[in-house]
């Protein structure tokens, strides 16, 4: 139950440039993952999960959503890194930052994660 909290209801909003939507998207990922019902809902998800299920299903949901926000950039002509480049530059650091490290969660962090691997400097 836990992990259908963690789907997405909608899909990310398409705001016409891969990094606006990925910069609006990482800021709503992780303002909704490290509120408070976000991280019960990460907790439980993961309690009592030996095989990792739960955990590849929260996974698959912003893969997801990733790769929504990928392909319209790609559609629009737009050069895109792939799903797991940014799982690995934007949604790992935040979910350890989470779980581990939760100091510093703002938007301001998510856009220096997207910014940083879109190659941009500055805000």
């Amino acid at each position: 139950m836990a992990v259908e909290r963690l789907r997405p209801d909608t899909a990310p909003d398409d705001h016409g440039a891969m990094s606006s939507d990925l910069t609006a998207w990482a800021e709503q990922f992780l303002d909704e993952m490290a509120s408070p019902t976000g991280r019960a809902y990460i907790r439980d998800a993961l309690l009592g999960d030996p095989d990792g299920s739960n955990a590849g299903q929260c996974s698959a949901y912003a893969a997801d959503q990733i790769n929504l926000i990928l392909t319209r950039a790609a559609e629009r002509g737009e050069k895109t890194p792939d799903v797991e480049a940014v799982i690995d530059g934007v949604v790992a650091p935040m979910m350890y930052r989470i779980l581990f490290r939760p100091d510093g969660l703002d938007a301001a962090y998510a856009r220096r994660l997207v910014a940083e691997l879109l190659g941009q400097t500055g805000p």
